[in-house]
Protein backbone atom coordinates (compact mmCIF):
# COMPACT_ATOMS: atom_id res chain seq x y z
CA UNK A 1 0.00 0.00 0.00
CA UNK A 2 3.00 2.29 0.47
CA UNK A 3 4.48 4.37 -2.28
CA UNK A 4 8.17 4.28 -3.06
CA UNK A 5 10.68 5.86 -5.40
CA UNK A 6 11.87 5.00 -8.91
CA UNK A 7 11.15 1.59 -10.40
CA UNK A 8 13.39 -0.79 -12.26
CA UNK A 9 14.27 0.27 -15.79
CA UNK A 10 12.38 3.55 -15.69
CA UNK A 11 12.67 6.97 -14.19
CA UNK A 12 9.70 8.62 -12.53
CA UNK A 13 7.58 5.50 -12.17
CA UNK A 14 6.12 4.78 -8.75
CA UNK A 15 7.37 1.76 -6.89
CA UNK A 16 5.90 0.44 -3.70
CA UNK A 17 7.95 0.07 -0.57
CA UNK A 18 7.09 -3.20 1.08
CA UNK A 19 5.45 -3.27 4.50
CA UNK A 20 8.70 -4.74 5.84
CA UNK A 21 10.71 -1.75 4.58
CA UNK A 22 8.13 0.74 5.85
CA UNK A 23 8.31 -0.87 9.27
CA UNK A 24 12.08 -0.34 9.32
CA UNK A 25 11.65 3.29 8.21
CA UNK A 26 9.04 3.89 10.92
CA UNK A 27 11.43 2.50 13.54
CA UNK A 28 14.13 4.88 12.30
CA UNK A 29 11.76 7.84 12.57
CA UNK A 30 10.61 6.86 16.06
CA UNK A 31 14.14 6.20 17.37
CA UNK A 32 16.98 6.78 14.91
CA UNK A 33 18.62 5.12 11.93
CA UNK A 34 21.43 3.60 14.00
CA UNK A 35 19.00 1.78 16.30
CA UNK A 36 16.88 0.68 13.33
CA UNK A 37 19.98 -0.72 11.65
CA UNK A 38 20.90 -2.72 14.75
CA UNK A 39 17.36 -3.93 15.42
CA UNK A 40 16.58 -5.06 11.87
CA UNK A 41 20.16 -5.96 10.90
CA UNK A 42 20.11 -3.61 7.91
CA UNK A 43 22.86 -1.13 6.98
CA UNK A 44 22.09 2.48 7.83
CA UNK A 45 22.82 3.43 4.22
CA UNK A 46 20.05 1.14 3.02
CA UNK A 47 17.50 2.53 5.52
CA UNK A 48 18.38 6.09 4.49
CA UNK A 49 17.83 5.15 0.87
CA UNK A 50 14.38 3.75 1.64
CA UNK A 51 13.46 6.89 3.55
CA UNK A 52 14.74 9.10 0.75
CA UNK A 53 12.70 7.18 -1.80
CA UNK A 54 9.60 7.49 0.33
CA UNK A 55 10.23 11.21 0.75
CA UNK A 56 10.63 11.73 -2.98
CA UNK A 57 7.33 10.02 -3.80
CA UNK A 58 4.33 12.14 -4.73
CA UNK A 59 1.68 9.73 -3.52
CA UNK A 60 -1.87 10.60 -2.62
CA UNK A 61 -2.49 12.66 0.48
CA UNK A 62 -3.75 10.19 3.06
CA UNK A 63 -4.82 12.66 5.77
CA UNK A 64 -8.57 12.59 5.17
CA UNK A 65 -8.61 8.86 4.70
CA UNK A 66 -7.17 8.16 8.09
CA UNK A 67 -7.27 10.93 10.71
CA UNK A 68 -8.40 14.52 10.48
CA UNK A 69 -5.77 17.22 10.91
CA UNK A 70 -7.20 17.97 14.36
CA UNK A 71 -6.89 14.31 15.38
CA UNK A 72 -3.36 14.10 13.95
CA UNK A 73 -2.36 17.16 15.96
CA UNK A 74 -3.62 15.46 19.13
CA UNK A 75 -1.47 12.47 18.25
CA UNK A 76 1.53 14.71 17.47
CA UNK A 77 1.12 16.40 20.85
CA UNK A 78 1.11 12.97 22.50
CA UNK A 79 4.38 12.03 20.73
CA UNK A 80 6.02 15.26 21.89
CA UNK A 81 4.93 14.82 25.51
CA UNK A 82 5.97 11.14 25.54
CA UNK A 83 9.45 12.15 24.45
CA UNK A 84 9.63 14.89 27.06
CA UNK A 85 8.98 12.25 29.72
CA UNK A 86 11.52 9.88 28.10
CA UNK A 87 8.76 7.33 27.50
CA UNK A 88 8.87 5.02 24.47
CA UNK A 89 7.52 6.17 21.11
CA UNK A 90 7.52 3.11 18.87
CA UNK A 91 5.31 1.15 16.49
CA UNK A 92 3.27 -0.41 19.32
CA UNK A 93 2.69 2.73 21.40
CA UNK A 94 2.07 4.92 18.34
CA UNK A 95 -0.50 2.53 16.83
CA UNK A 96 -2.26 2.06 20.17
CA UNK A 97 -2.61 5.81 20.69
CA UNK A 98 -3.63 6.44 17.06
CA UNK A 99 -6.30 3.73 17.27
CA UNK A 100 -7.61 5.18 20.54
CA UNK A 101 -7.91 8.64 18.99
CA UNK A 102 -9.43 7.20 15.80
CA UNK A 103 -12.21 5.29 17.58
CA UNK A 104 -14.35 8.41 17.66
CA UNK A 105 -14.22 8.82 13.87
CA UNK A 106 -17.18 7.80 11.73
CA UNK A 107 -16.43 4.67 9.76
CA UNK A 108 -13.57 3.69 12.06
CA UNK A 109 -9.86 4.21 11.63
CA UNK A 110 -7.75 2.40 9.06
CA UNK A 111 -4.12 2.33 10.11
CA UNK A 112 -1.12 1.44 7.97
CA UNK A 113 2.65 1.74 8.04
CA UNK A 114 2.51 4.18 5.15
CA UNK A 115 0.15 6.46 7.06
CA UNK A 116 2.37 6.23 10.16
CA UNK A 117 5.53 7.17 8.25
CA UNK A 118 3.75 10.07 6.53
CA UNK A 119 2.38 11.20 9.88
CA UNK A 120 5.82 11.25 11.53
CA UNK A 121 7.31 13.19 8.61
CA UNK A 122 4.39 15.57 8.16
CA UNK A 123 4.56 16.67 11.80
CA UNK A 124 8.38 16.81 12.00
CA UNK A 125 8.49 14.16 14.73
CA UNK A 126 11.98 12.79 14.16
CA UNK A 127 13.60 12.69 17.62
CA UNK A 128 16.97 14.16 16.62
CA UNK A 129 15.84 17.17 14.60
CA UNK A 130 18.64 19.71 14.42
CA UNK A 131 16.32 22.60 13.51
CA UNK A 132 13.41 21.77 15.80
CA UNK A 133 12.88 25.37 16.91
CA UNK A 134 11.63 26.22 13.40
CA UNK A 135 9.15 23.35 13.21
CA UNK A 136 5.46 24.07 13.52
CA UNK A 137 3.93 22.66 16.71
CA UNK A 138 0.32 21.42 16.93
CA UNK A 139 -2.00 24.42 17.13
CA UNK A 140 -2.87 24.23 20.85
CA UNK A 141 0.73 23.51 21.82
CA UNK A 142 1.98 26.41 19.68
CA UNK A 143 -0.45 28.78 21.39
CA UNK A 144 0.78 27.67 24.81
CA UNK A 145 4.38 28.12 23.71
CA UNK A 146 3.62 31.67 22.55
CA UNK A 147 2.00 32.54 25.88
CA UNK A 148 4.97 31.11 27.78
CA UNK A 149 7.51 33.13 25.77
CA UNK A 150 5.44 36.26 26.25
CA UNK A 151 5.24 35.62 30.01
CA UNK A 152 8.94 34.95 30.64
CA UNK A 153 10.15 37.84 28.51
CA UNK A 154 7.71 40.22 30.22
CA UNK A 155 8.84 39.07 33.67
CA UNK A 156 12.53 39.36 32.76
CA UNK A 157 11.94 42.90 31.49
CA UNK A 158 9.60 44.11 34.25
CA UNK A 159 11.64 42.61 37.11
CA UNK A 160 14.94 43.54 35.47
CA UNK A 161 16.25 40.03 36.11
CA UNK A 162 20.02 39.65 35.69
CA UNK A 163 21.24 36.80 33.44
CA UNK A 164 22.94 35.23 36.47
CA UNK A 165 19.51 34.69 38.08
CA UNK A 166 17.72 33.11 35.11
CA UNK A 167 18.17 29.33 35.38
CA UNK A 168 16.92 26.45 33.25
CA UNK A 169 16.85 22.93 34.71
CA UNK A 170 15.99 19.61 33.11
CA UNK A 171 16.36 15.94 33.91
CA UNK A 172 17.92 13.06 32.05
CA UNK A 173 16.68 9.74 33.38
CA UNK A 174 18.90 6.70 32.81
CA UNK A 175 17.29 3.26 32.72
CA UNK A 176 19.32 0.14 33.43
CA UNK A 177 18.53 -3.48 32.52
CA UNK A 178 20.63 -5.41 35.04
CA UNK A 179 20.05 -8.75 33.28
CA UNK A 180 21.46 -7.42 30.02
CA UNK A 181 24.30 -5.73 31.93
CA UNK A 182 25.36 -9.07 33.44
CA UNK A 183 25.05 -10.99 30.15
CA UNK A 184 27.99 -11.87 27.91
CA UNK A 185 26.62 -10.02 24.93
CA UNK A 186 24.31 -7.07 24.11
CA UNK A 187 25.78 -5.14 27.04
CA UNK A 188 25.53 -1.94 24.99
CA UNK A 189 21.72 -2.18 25.26
CA UNK A 190 21.76 -2.25 29.07
CA UNK A 191 21.82 1.53 29.54
CA UNK A 192 19.07 3.58 27.89
CA UNK A 193 17.63 7.10 28.08
CA UNK A 194 14.11 5.93 27.23
CA UNK A 195 12.14 3.54 29.37
CA UNK A 196 9.27 2.78 31.69
CA UNK A 197 9.30 2.11 35.40
CA UNK A 198 11.70 3.60 37.90
CA UNK A 199 14.92 5.08 36.47
CA UNK A 200 18.29 3.82 37.65
CA UNK A 201 19.65 7.38 37.83
CA UNK A 202 18.24 10.88 37.44
CA UNK A 203 20.65 13.55 36.24
CA UNK A 204 19.51 17.13 36.92
CA UNK A 205 21.25 19.64 34.64
CA UNK A 206 21.13 23.37 35.36
CA UNK A 207 22.41 26.30 33.28
CA UNK A 208 22.28 30.07 33.71
CA UNK A 209 21.48 32.61 31.02
CA UNK A 210 24.90 34.23 31.62
CA UNK A 211 26.56 31.06 30.30
CA UNK A 212 27.36 29.36 33.62
CA UNK A 213 26.84 25.63 34.16
CA UNK A 214 25.72 24.98 37.75
CA UNK A 215 26.70 21.76 39.57
CA UNK A 216 24.87 18.72 38.23
CA UNK A 217 22.93 16.70 40.78
CA UNK A 218 22.82 12.91 40.23
CA UNK A 219 20.24 10.77 42.04
CA UNK A 220 21.24 7.10 42.22
CA UNK A 221 18.63 4.46 42.99
CA UNK A 222 20.72 1.95 44.87
CA UNK A 223 23.02 1.28 47.79
CA UNK A 224 26.70 1.73 47.06
CA UNK A 225 29.07 -0.87 48.53
CA UNK A 226 31.86 1.71 48.56
CA UNK A 227 31.80 5.51 48.25
CA UNK A 228 31.93 6.77 44.70
CA UNK A 229 34.72 9.03 43.48
CA UNK A 230 32.56 12.04 42.60
CA UNK A 231 34.00 14.70 40.24
CA UNK A 232 33.89 18.33 41.42
CA UNK A 233 31.20 19.36 38.91
CA UNK A 234 28.76 16.72 40.20
CA UNK A 235 26.80 16.24 43.43
CA UNK A 236 25.65 12.69 44.18
CA UNK A 237 22.65 11.54 46.20
CA UNK A 238 22.14 7.80 46.68
CA UNK A 239 19.26 5.91 48.28
CA UNK A 240 18.13 2.34 47.71
CA UNK A 241 14.44 3.26 47.58
CA UNK A 242 15.07 6.09 45.15
CA UNK A 243 13.72 9.64 45.18
CA UNK A 244 10.31 11.14 44.52
CA UNK A 245 9.88 14.15 42.23
CA UNK A 246 9.35 16.37 45.28
CA UNK A 247 12.52 15.07 46.94
CA UNK A 248 14.53 15.69 43.76
CA UNK A 249 13.34 19.29 43.55
CA UNK A 250 13.81 19.90 47.28
CA UNK A 251 17.37 18.58 47.23
CA UNK A 252 18.21 20.52 44.06
CA UNK A 253 16.82 23.72 45.59
CA UNK A 254 18.82 23.20 48.81
CA UNK A 255 22.11 21.90 47.40
CA UNK A 256 22.38 23.90 44.17
CA UNK A 257 20.03 26.87 43.85
CA UNK A 258 20.11 28.24 47.40
CA UNK A 259 23.91 28.13 47.40
CA UNK A 260 23.94 30.09 44.16
CA UNK A 261 21.40 32.71 45.25
CA UNK A 262 23.00 33.22 48.67
CA UNK A 263 25.50 35.65 47.15
CA UNK A 264 23.01 37.29 44.77
CA UNK A 265 20.85 40.30 45.59
CA UNK A 266 18.17 39.95 42.97
CA UNK A 267 14.99 38.14 42.05
CA UNK A 268 15.32 35.07 39.86
CA UNK A 269 13.46 32.84 37.43
CA UNK A 270 13.47 29.05 37.17
CA UNK A 271 12.58 27.59 33.74
CA UNK A 272 11.57 23.91 33.94
CA UNK A 273 9.38 21.28 32.33
CA UNK A 274 5.94 20.44 33.69
CA UNK A 275 6.23 16.64 33.71
CA UNK A 276 8.57 15.69 36.52
CA UNK A 277 8.60 18.90 38.52
CA UNK A 278 5.42 18.80 40.57
CA UNK A 279 6.07 21.62 42.99
CA UNK A 280 5.33 20.78 46.60
CA UNK A 281 4.64 23.46 49.18
CA UNK A 282 8.16 22.92 50.51
CA UNK A 283 9.74 23.54 47.10
CA UNK A 284 7.57 26.59 46.45
CA UNK A 285 8.56 27.94 49.89
CA UNK A 286 12.25 27.42 49.09
CA UNK A 287 11.90 29.18 45.75
CA UNK A 288 9.96 31.99 47.39
CA UNK A 289 12.67 32.40 50.03
CA UNK A 290 15.18 33.01 47.24
CA UNK A 291 12.72 35.29 45.36
CA UNK A 292 12.64 32.86 42.44
CA UNK A 293 9.64 32.71 40.12
CA UNK A 294 8.93 29.25 38.61
CA UNK A 295 8.28 29.40 34.86
CA UNK A 296 6.86 26.03 33.81
CA UNK A 297 7.27 25.07 30.14
CA UNK A 298 3.90 23.80 28.81
CA UNK A 299 3.60 20.17 27.75
CA UNK A 300 4.82 19.41 24.23
CA UNK A 301 6.84 22.64 23.91
CA UNK A 302 10.26 21.65 25.23
CA UNK A 303 11.84 21.00 21.83
CA UNK A 304 11.33 24.68 20.97
CA UNK A 305 11.42 26.73 24.18
CA UNK A 306 13.37 24.80 26.84
CA UNK A 307 16.97 26.16 26.70
CA UNK A 308 18.50 22.83 27.74
CA UNK A 309 16.48 20.93 25.16
CA UNK A 310 17.59 22.82 22.06
CA UNK A 311 21.19 21.58 22.18
CA UNK A 312 22.75 20.54 25.48
CA UNK A 313 20.50 17.77 26.82
CA UNK A 314 20.42 15.80 23.56
CA UNK A 315 24.20 16.04 23.21
CA UNK A 316 24.78 14.83 26.77
CA UNK A 317 22.53 11.83 26.05
CA UNK A 318 24.35 11.04 22.79
CA UNK A 319 27.74 11.36 24.51
CA UNK A 320 26.73 8.95 27.29
CA UNK A 321 25.37 6.50 24.68
CA UNK A 322 28.60 6.68 22.70
CA UNK A 323 30.88 6.22 25.73
CA UNK A 324 28.84 3.28 27.06
CA UNK A 325 28.77 1.52 23.68
CA UNK A 326 32.55 1.82 23.45
CA UNK A 327 32.97 0.60 27.03
CA UNK A 328 30.49 -2.26 26.58
CA UNK A 329 32.47 -3.60 23.60
CA UNK A 330 35.68 -3.56 25.66
CA UNK A 331 34.13 -5.39 28.60
CA UNK A 332 31.88 -7.74 26.63
CA UNK A 333 33.26 -10.81 28.41
CA UNK A 334 33.83 -9.26 31.83
CA UNK A 335 31.49 -8.59 34.72
CA UNK A 336 30.05 -5.13 35.30
CA UNK A 337 27.77 -4.24 38.16
CA UNK A 338 25.66 -1.18 38.89
CA UNK A 339 28.28 0.49 41.10
CA UNK A 340 30.98 0.16 38.43
CA UNK A 341 28.66 1.59 35.82
CA UNK A 342 27.72 4.51 38.09
CA UNK A 343 31.39 5.42 38.48
CA UNK A 344 31.82 5.35 34.70
CA UNK A 345 28.74 7.52 34.15
CA UNK A 346 29.99 10.09 36.67
CA UNK A 347 33.32 10.32 34.85
CA UNK A 348 31.62 10.70 31.46
CA UNK A 349 29.22 13.31 32.83
CA UNK A 350 32.14 15.30 34.22
CA UNK A 351 33.84 15.12 30.83
CA UNK A 352 30.85 16.43 28.86
CA UNK A 353 30.04 19.05 31.52
CA UNK A 354 33.62 20.27 31.34
CA UNK A 355 33.32 20.84 27.61
CA UNK A 356 29.97 22.63 27.98
CA UNK A 357 31.30 24.71 30.87
CA UNK A 358 34.14 25.89 28.64
CA UNK A 359 31.56 27.17 26.12
CA UNK A 360 29.66 29.93 27.97
CA UNK A 361 28.60 31.51 24.68
CA UNK A 362 26.95 28.24 23.62
CA UNK A 363 25.03 28.12 26.90
CA UNK A 364 23.96 31.77 26.55
CA UNK A 365 22.81 31.29 22.97
CA UNK A 366 20.69 28.32 24.04
CA UNK A 367 18.45 30.80 25.89
CA UNK A 368 18.25 32.98 22.77
CA UNK A 369 17.44 30.05 20.48
CA UNK A 370 14.67 28.96 22.87
CA UNK A 371 13.27 32.53 22.82
CA UNK A 372 13.46 32.75 26.62
CA UNK A 373 15.62 35.81 26.01
CA UNK A 374 14.99 38.33 23.22
CA UNK A 375 17.70 39.09 20.69
CA UNK A 376 20.31 41.83 21.31
CA UNK A 377 18.01 44.41 19.72
CA UNK A 378 15.12 43.39 21.97
CA UNK A 379 13.17 41.46 19.32
CA UNK A 380 12.62 37.73 18.94
CA UNK A 381 14.62 36.12 16.15
CA UNK A 382 12.75 34.58 13.22
CA UNK A 383 12.25 30.80 13.35
CA UNK A 384 14.73 30.40 10.50
CA UNK A 385 17.42 32.42 12.29
CA UNK A 386 16.87 30.48 15.52
CA UNK A 387 17.05 27.20 13.58
CA UNK A 388 20.34 28.29 11.98
CA UNK A 389 21.70 29.08 15.44
CA UNK A 390 20.45 25.77 16.84
CA UNK A 391 22.15 23.83 14.06
CA UNK A 392 25.39 25.74 14.66
CA UNK A 393 25.28 25.06 18.41
CA UNK A 394 24.66 21.33 17.95
CA UNK A 395 27.40 21.02 15.32
CA UNK A 396 29.89 22.93 17.47
CA UNK A 397 29.28 20.86 20.59
CA UNK A 398 29.24 17.56 18.69
CA UNK A 399 32.53 18.45 17.03
CA UNK A 400 34.18 19.14 20.38
CA UNK A 401 32.84 15.86 21.77
CA UNK A 402 33.72 13.95 18.59
CA UNK A 403 30.06 13.18 17.98
CA UNK A 404 29.91 14.82 14.55
CA UNK A 405 27.68 12.98 12.12
CA UNK A 406 25.90 10.92 14.79
CA UNK A 407 22.17 11.18 15.39
CA UNK A 408 21.93 13.82 12.69
CA UNK A 409 18.94 12.70 10.69
CA UNK A 410 16.39 15.35 10.03
CA UNK A 411 14.16 14.48 7.08
CA UNK A 412 11.67 17.12 6.04
CA UNK A 413 8.02 16.45 5.32
CA UNK A 414 7.25 15.71 1.69
CA UNK A 415 3.95 17.53 2.08
CA UNK A 416 4.10 21.01 3.66
CA UNK A 417 1.99 21.17 6.77
CA UNK A 418 -1.02 23.47 6.82
CA UNK A 419 -0.48 26.86 8.43
CA UNK A 420 3.29 26.70 7.91
CA UNK A 421 4.84 29.99 6.96
CA UNK A 422 7.40 30.07 4.13
CA UNK A 423 10.25 30.63 6.58
CA UNK A 424 9.27 27.53 8.54
CA UNK A 425 9.30 25.20 5.52
CA UNK A 426 12.49 23.18 5.19
CA UNK A 427 13.96 23.44 1.71
CA UNK A 428 14.40 20.29 -0.44
CA UNK A 429 18.17 20.92 -0.44
CA UNK A 430 18.33 19.89 3.23
CA UNK A 431 16.94 16.47 2.32
CA UNK A 432 19.49 16.14 -0.48
CA UNK A 433 22.38 17.05 1.81
CA UNK A 434 21.18 14.64 4.46
CA UNK A 435 20.82 11.51 2.41
CA UNK A 436 23.41 12.02 -0.32
CA UNK A 437 26.25 11.70 2.16
CA UNK A 438 26.85 8.07 1.19
CA UNK A 439 26.68 6.40 -2.21
CA UNK A 440 24.12 3.64 -2.37
CA UNK A 441 25.98 1.63 -4.98
CA UNK A 442 29.58 2.05 -3.87
CA UNK A 443 29.75 -1.57 -2.66
CA UNK A 444 27.97 -3.01 -5.73
CA UNK A 445 29.40 -1.09 -8.66
CA UNK A 446 27.49 -1.75 -11.87
CA UNK A 447 24.16 -2.52 -10.23
CA UNK A 448 21.20 -0.20 -10.50
CA UNK A 449 19.35 0.77 -7.33
CA UNK A 450 16.33 -1.35 -8.27
CA UNK A 451 18.63 -4.37 -8.64
CA UNK A 452 19.94 -3.78 -5.13
CA UNK A 453 16.42 -3.50 -3.79
CA UNK A 454 15.68 -7.03 -4.97
CA UNK A 455 18.43 -8.17 -2.61
CA UNK A 456 16.83 -6.35 0.30
CA UNK A 457 13.35 -7.86 0.30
Amino acid sequence: QAIGGSSRGGVGKKEQLSVKKLRVVLFALCCNTEQAAEHFRNPQRRIRRWLRRFQASQGENLEGKYLSLEAEEKLAEWVLTQREQQLPVNEETLFQKATKIGRSLEGGFKISYEWAVRFMLRHHLTPHARRAVAHTLPKDVAENAGLFIEFVQRQIHNQDLPLSMIVAIDEISLFLDTEVLSSDDRKENALQTVGTGEPWCDVVLAILADGTVLPTLVFYRGQMDQPANVPDSILLEAKESGYSDDEIMELWSARVWQKHTACQRSKGMLVMDCHRTHLSEEVLAMLSASSTLPAVVPAGCSSKIQPLDVCIKRTVKNFLHKKWKEQAREMADTACDSDVLLQLVLVWLAEVLGVIGDCPELVQRSFLVASVLPGPDGTINSPTRNADMQEELIASLEEQLKLSGEQSEEPSASTPRPRSSPEETIEPESLHQLFEGESETESFYGFEEADLDLMEI
